[in-house]
């Protein structure tokens, strides 16, 4: 993801200590955030799921391109220094390289999780226990309702020009 790196010129540099929260559950900040250097992890509840340490991890981007709250918080786990683009819907629009590249890591965490689960039904599917419904999880993530969605009228002009 050092690529994304090219792209932060609009972004303000933030100087994080350790311990800080950037990202917290359950909140909505519209921020996308992206690692320069340090060491961040990511917590659900208070089980820490993943630590990132390359420059050029994107942060907070299911909570823009969802228009949900975070699902997970993130913390300076050293001290770090992030990018910080406050309204990241707008950046993402005006740089759509930088969406391909978090579409491109959003499809790649995505394959590893079907791979994961579905080697765990491999396992499990014998069972009879709660892991044998591994396969409803997979069949319920194929079938998730399409989100909604409003392109805008024919008649909008185009912002960008």
């Amino acid at each position: 993801m050092r690529a994304v790196l090219d792209y932060c010129t609009g972004g303000t540099e933030r100087q994080l200590a350790a311990g800080t929260i950037i990202v917290a559950e359950g909140g909505t900040s519209g921020h996308l955030y992206v690692l320069i250097q340090g060491r961040l992890e990511v917590l659900k509840g208070e089980m820490v799921v993943a630590t990132v340490t390359e420059p050029g991890a994107v942060l907070g981007e299911m909570s823009v391109l969802l228009g949900q709250p975070h699902t997970a918080t993130v913390r300076a786990c050293s001290d770090a220094i992030v990018y910080e683009f406050e309204d990241a819907a707008s950046f993402l629009e005006k740089e759509p390289g930088v969406a391909l590249l978090i579409a491109k890591m959003l499809a790649q965490r995505l394959n590893v999780a079907n791979t994961y689960l579905a080697d765990l039904k491999r396992q499990y599917s014998d069972h009879g226990t709660h892991l044998a419904m591994v396969g409803e999880v997979l069949q319920s993530m194929i079938n998730l309702p399409p989100l909604e969605v409003s392109p805008g009228s024919d008649r909008q002009s185009d912002p960008r020009m």
